[in-house]
């Protein structure tokens, strides 16, 4: 994979500040988000170089890494322990291909390997050491009735069509590892594996908090008053509700399980809570009017 200079992604020098990056990050984001560039490839993959360069520059410990090791900073790790055994053994020749995990090309390895430890790496055996590939970061956007259900989407990872089969009941801001599905190893080693990150904005019907979740419901003034039934539309189907005489606006009922699913909980659902909002009649009839007067005198 080719080196990306994170840096350059987000625009920025080696000194910026972490308030810089943050300021940078948001700007291009906005710019490049996939939802106001539906069609374009090349935005939807800047978007993707956006949110990496972040990830490693708007955290400490890992930009540190970068900027010592550059594009081998995943690694930093595995090649101090590796130094420092070779240190302890004298020469930095008997390492062990366990304490490494990388996904070096043969030449680059090389070359970096050397820079470390020196020359007599490149004769010891340091090209047949296994390495493990690159782990792949994706995001994938749902709306709430997407996540609702359990179906199945394909995901374009790095020029390859991944098929996942997301289960219901997945949150904003939750991760999943699909093991194997990142960048390929080297010399035989492991793929790497492909983490992804949901998406899902707020609805505009449905509020939800955890496994619940909030909605207002429409209800007329006779109803309210004399009481009855009212049909609301839910990410379940049409319900139809018992309302008890004298209801006052605003006032909330549970429907328990009826809310979202529990994630990998097969029937299991959190409650819904339903708003009513009375709906004051328009346009009355002087008939209609007469009537209100005689219900206020009495």
């Amino acid at each position: 994979m080719a080196f990306i200079d994170y840096y350059k992604i987000l625009g920025l020098e080696k000194n910026a500040t972490q308030d810089d990056v943050k300021k940078a990050y948001r700007k291009l984001a906005r710019k490049f988000h996939p939802d106001l560039n539906p069609q374009d490839k090349e935005a939807n993959k800047r978007f993707q170089q956006i949110n990496e360069a972040n990830e490693v520059l708007s955290d400490p410990e890992k930009r540190k890494k970068y900027d010592q090791y550059g594009e081998h900073w995943q690694h930093a790790d595995q090649f101090e322990k590796a130094q420092q055994s070779g240190a302890q053994s004298g020469g930095g020749r008997n390492w062990q291909e366990s304490d490494f995990s990388s996904e070096f090309r043969e030449g680059e390895f090389s070359d970096f390997f050397e820079s470390l430890f020196g020359t007599g790496a490149r004769s010891s055996g340091a090209r047949n050491v296994k390495f493990r590939g690159e782990d792949y970061q994706a995001e994938l956007h749902l709306d709430l009735r997407s996540a609702y259900q359990t179906h199945k989407q394909t995901l374009t990872v790095n020029g390859k069509q991944v098929r996942i089969t997301i289960p219901a009941g997945v949150e904003h801001g939750q991760v999943i590892k699909l093991k194997g599905y990142g960048g390929p190893g080297t010399n035989g080693g492991p793929n790497g594996d492909l983490y992804i990150t949901f998406v899902i904005p707020e609805d505009k019907l449905l509020r939800r908090t955890g496994n619940d979740l909030h909605m207002k419901a429409n209800l007329d003034l006779y109803t309210a008053v004399l009481g009855g039934e009212t049909t609301i539309d839910t990410l379940g189907g049409k319900l139809k509700l018992k309302v008890n005489p004298g209801t006052q606006n605003e006032t909330t009922t549970r429907l328990k399980g009826k809310g979202f699913p529990v994630y990998k909980k097969e029937s299991e659902f959190g409650d819904l809570y339903v708003t009513y909002s009375i709906q004051i009649p328009a346009n009355l009839t002087e008939r209609q009017k007469e009537l209100f007067r005689e219900l206020s005198k009495m």
